[in-house]
């Protein structure tokens, strides 16, 4: 498995014309990734392509991470986005990977899509079909509340501080509309920052290089660790 960074501007226009929309983002990881050693996004026993755009709402800054089975092509992720090949940071992943273990405490980030499904309509006028549909977690305790609900599924644990709370955040929250094959697509995301405790390191690996959650295609899902 392959990590790789890249350090974009969002006041180039190509750069910017594929940052407003995830469909054009995924469209060109999966061109970049799937053309090494027949790579794709589906998920295999080894991984799956994943990226997640980090943006900063202070500067023209952003960050494009990339999770991959084979490395990325760069010079036609260079040409795409009118960057520096210096812009571009790969690395092999297996060493990470391999020397997770259980009790290792991590700082993450994560871009997810918390949804839930609709058991029961609760609305003033009953429509038919709501029921059985997913909804977007749209308040930072719900979001957190996902995050917790399935942390241990996913072979960690978010611990808790001197309060008593979780040690995570909602950084950023966003509703994301973009067009896909003629339609408008609404994407409700949530990005966590904070400490995890790994509980069970194969399930950990897995979730490092599978993705957490729905909407993988689409940014969400790619989780990143850094030493605390």
């Amino acid at each position: 498995m392959y990590l790789s960074c890249l350090e974009l501007d969002q006041g180039s226009e190509s750069t910017y014309r594929h940052i407003v929309s995830p469909y054009r983002i995924h469209a060109l990881v999966e061109a970049a990734c799937s053309g090494n050693a027949g790579s794709s996004s589906g998920e295999s026993t080894e991984g799956r392509i994943l990226w997640r755009l980090d943006v900063s709402e202070f500067s023209n800054a952003a960050r494009l991470f990339i999770v991959s089975p084979a490395a990325p092509d760069s010079d036609l992720l260079c040409k795409r986005l009118s960057l520096d090949c210096s812009a571009i940071r790969t690395k092999e992943y297996d060493e990470r990977l391999d020397g997770l273990q259980a009790g290792q405490l991590w700082a993450f980030r994560l871009k997810a899509n918390p949804v839930r499904k609709v058991l029961v309509d609760k609305g003033l006028v009953k429509r038919d079909g709501v029921v059985g549909t997913l909804q977007a977690e749209v308040t930072s305790e719900q979001q957190i509340d996902w995050l917790l609900k399935r942390c241990e599924g996913y072979g960690f644990r978010i611990p808790l501080n001197a309060a008593g709370e979780p040690q995570v955040r909602v950084s950023q929250s966003r509703k994301e509309r973009f067009a896909r094959s003629g339609k408008q697509v609404t994407l409700g995301t949530a990005r966590y920052d904070g400490l995890l405790e790994i509980s069970d390191a194969e399930l950990f690996r897995k979730a490092l290089v599978c993705g957490i959650g729905r909407a993988k295609g689409f940014g969400c899902g790619l989780l990143t660790i850094a030493k605390p």
